[in-house]
């Protein structure tokens, strides 16, 4: 790291301002942050060198090729930001460089009071479905927040279960001690890739009770489904869709990708067995990150998925529906008690 350069100086004085949940870098004249939801241009200037020397640094601390043959670098700043960086070559200015920036404190629900708009009651919900080993997608758009409730989550799993996390980037967080971190990497040197699904595939054979995808987007999907139809039991992942029917549509474009020519009606069964509940996260109209919706999959009609909503956002908070599980005997041995969806 070059302590002279302009761009670490940036990033250095703006780690002490805590709300800062993103940092922007369009042109050397364009700098903006985002704070609680809201982009803050500063009144800073950079120049190309600077730039230039820093994108050079962070892709020699993350063993990645950057430049004509490798135009875009997704990697991480060694506080553990995520950084993503796409050539001037493509920008016509600079480098384009943004940086998503995560509390260096892991959080927890009883330290967080409140966060993503959740009460007590539904604190208690997701807990007992962590408890009770249900496979749960994370749904949401681009910076709704989908990493930061996995973490929240994750916090909930059992220091005796063993977990391999597999991600394209750093970014979950877990105390727990029998933890595996799996990173998907293009080849380096003499270092051969590995994908996320090479990776989802020798998973299987690492014993793991818990599989944790920080994001699927790609032919990873069909082997995470795989998994959890034979027996890979409180797997989490998350997933870029605005909806909970938007989920299932992605999935099932994203396991066509892995080559297989399966009748449309088999995928949707794989996926409806395969998948428990999903966990929608969206921002509201004053960019708070919320939980909006948590929806049960619950089996087939005909070539239809069925799924139906346990909690909907009314009046700004999210509440119970009134509709019990079809999952609800799992509920009541992971603590829920038998009148839990009553209370609305």
């Amino acid at each position: 790291m070059q302590k002279s350069n302009k761009v670490w100086q940036l990033l250095a004085d703006l780690n002490k301002k805590a709300a800062i949940s993103e940092i922007i870098i369009n042109r050397t004249d364009a700098i903006f942050v985002e704070v609680q939801g809201e982009l803050i241009r500063l009144d800073f200037t950079l120049n190309d060198s600077d730039i230039d020397d820093f994108v050079n640094d962070v892709a020699v601390n993350n063993n990645r090729n950057f430049g004509p043959g490798a135009p875009i670098l997704d990697g991480n700043l060694p506080d553990g930001s995520r950084i993503n960086i796409i050539s001037k070559d493509y920008t016509k200015t600079c480098h384009s460089i943004t940086i998503r920036r995560y509390s260096k404190a892991i959080k927890t629900f009883e330290g967080s009071p409140g966060i993503f708009g959740l009460n007590p009651q539904m604190v208690h919900l997701l807990r007992s479905m962590i408890r009770a080993r249900f496979n749960v997608l994370v749904a949401g758009g681009t910076g709704v927040g989908k990493t930061t409730f996995m973490n929240l989550m994750l916090q909930e799993i059992s220091a005796k279960d063993r977990i391999i996390t597999i991600e394209d980037t750093r970014e979950l967080q877990l105390s727990q001690p029998n933890v595996v971190r799996l990173e998907a990497k293009p080849g380096f040197g003499d270092m051969v890739g590995l994908t996320q699904r090479d990776l989802v595939k020798n998973t299987l054979r690492m014993r793991p009770d818990r599989i944790i995808v920080g994001e699927v987007r790609g032919p990873e999907a069909f082997d995470l489904l795989q998994a959890m139809n034979t027996g890979h039991e409180g797997t989490m992942a998350s997933l870029h869709a605005n909806s909970p029917g938007e989920c299932m549509i992605r999935l099932e474009n994203l396991f066509m990708l892995a080559g297989y020519d399966l009748p449309m009606k088999a995928l949707r069964y794989q996926i409806s067995e395969a998948i428990d509940y999903i966990v929608q996260i969206k921002r509201d109209k004053n960019g708070k990150r919320l939980v909006s919706q948590i929806t049960e999959v619950t089996g087939m009609e005909g070539e239809r998925i069925t799924m139906q909503d346990l909690a909907t956002t009314k009046s700004g908070e999210l509440k119970l529906t009134g509709l019990v599980p079809a999952s609800f005997e799992r509920m009541i041995e992971s603590g829920v008690s038998r009148d839990f969806f009553l209370n609305t």
